[in-house]
């Protein structure tokens, strides 16, 4: 899916992934403690997750490519009377990201990304997460059937997409919750990549 459609997504409607609550995932990491410091949500699309976590008190960034989403998350920000940051930007440009971060959680990005800008992506968070800073990402599996959606991935793929510098800490099975599934949810990985000095 090339990137210039997620505006159009946005402004034509409710994209599938925008469920109007947090994902399951990330809840679960704040309640397992996995979450730590100031949080960049890359990504962050309308911000339900980015709000989610300002919520519990952590201090959040959201960026998201999309405008029209970056102008959601920011009314939703003032409706719910929660503080979190949200602007416009590339996640695969570390000046968009700005950090540092001690925490990167990703809902639903790195998969939308061709293995070049993957690796961009990656090279991007080394430079704006701290060492020993944790980068979670949700991402769409390659158990689930079908071929309707974004790009699926195995596990020979994440593992092979981090490389010195970087620690699998966790890779796991878990879903998305989206709108357009019968059960409304579909198949997800979630891995825990940990920053750490290129020759660990």
């Amino acid at each position: 899916m090339a990137l210039e459609r997620f505006e159009a997504f946005y402004r034509e409607g409710t994209p599938p992934w925008d469920t109007g609550r947090p994902q399951p995932v990330i809840v679960r990491l704040a309640n397992d403690d996995l979450v730590a410091g100031n949080v960049l949500d890359a990504g962050c699309g309308t911000g339900e997750n980015a709000l989610f976590l300002a919520g519990r008190g952590f201090d959040v960034t959201g960026v998201d490519i999309s405008p029209t989403a970056i102008a959601r998350a920011r009314d939703k920000a003032t409706e719910r009377g929660l503080r979190a940051t949200f602007r416009v930007g590339d996640v695969r440009l570390p000046a968009d990201l700005e950090g540092p971060y001690r925490t990167v959680i990703d809902s639903g990005v790195f998969h939308v990304f061709d293995d070049a800008d993957q690796a961009r992506y990656v090279a991007s968070l080394a430079q704006v997460l701290e060492p020993g800073g944790t980068f979670h990402m949700v991402v769409f599996s390659d158990r689930e059937p079908g071929d309707w959606g974004p790009r699926r991935l195995g596990e020979r793929q994440i593992r092979a997409a981090f490389g010195a510098g970087w620690h699998l800490d966790r890779l796991e099975r878990t879903h998305f919750d989206v709108l357009i599934a019968e059960t409304g949810r579909v198949e997800a990985w979630h891995a825990a990549v940990r920053r750490v000095g290129a020759d660990a």
